[in-house]
């Protein structure tokens, strides 16, 4: 059978993205339909290390969630970073520590001035409700958002 090539996806900075710009990035495991992040051991390490990476201030993290088989971040660049290396880096280290197989890219959508954050934050927050995982966003424990002011931003 076949291998069919996957289009290469273009993670190079925008015009825009060289002033900063905040990024929705979804990041795959290898085998989707299995439950391989939403496991104690491997939640732990891929959280903790989105939240050194945000205390780094190697982007500003505003929301860190996890689906058995992907992820879900919506993440602020500054203009001298690339999105593309920031990404790459946290699969390498996810991967060596927790054991994941990622696949090879990952999909991101720079907001632009007419789109909503909050909106597409309460999107994300919904997906596993969506998914029938759990009933409430509020109870889905596989999630990260940096406090605020010392305080957890509003949902």
């Amino acid at each position: 059978m076949e291998r069919t090539l996957r289009k290469r996806l273009d993670h190079t900075t925008h015009f825009a993205g060289r002033f900063g710009a905040t990024y929705f990035i979804t990041i795959c495991c290898q085998q989707r339909g299995l439950n391989q992040l939403c496991r104690e051991r491997v939640a732990t390490v891929l959280l903790s290390t989105a939240r050194i990476y945000h205390e780094q201030a190697r982007w500003n993290l505003n929301l860190l969630l996890l689906m058995p088989d992907h992820l879900h971040a919506l993440i602020g660049v500054d203009g001298q970073s690339s999105l593309s290396q920031l990404v790459r880096n946290y699969k390498r280290i996810t991967a060596k520590l927790a054991g994941i197989k990622w696949q090879r890219n990952f999909f991101d959508h720079r907001f632009r001035h007419d789109e909503s954050l909050a909106e597409k934050f309460a999107y994300i927050c919904q997906n596993p409700v969506r998914a029938e995982l759990i009933r409430s966003e509020h109870d889905w424990p596989y999630v990260f958002i940096p406090l605020v002011h010392g305080r957890k931003a509003v949902r």
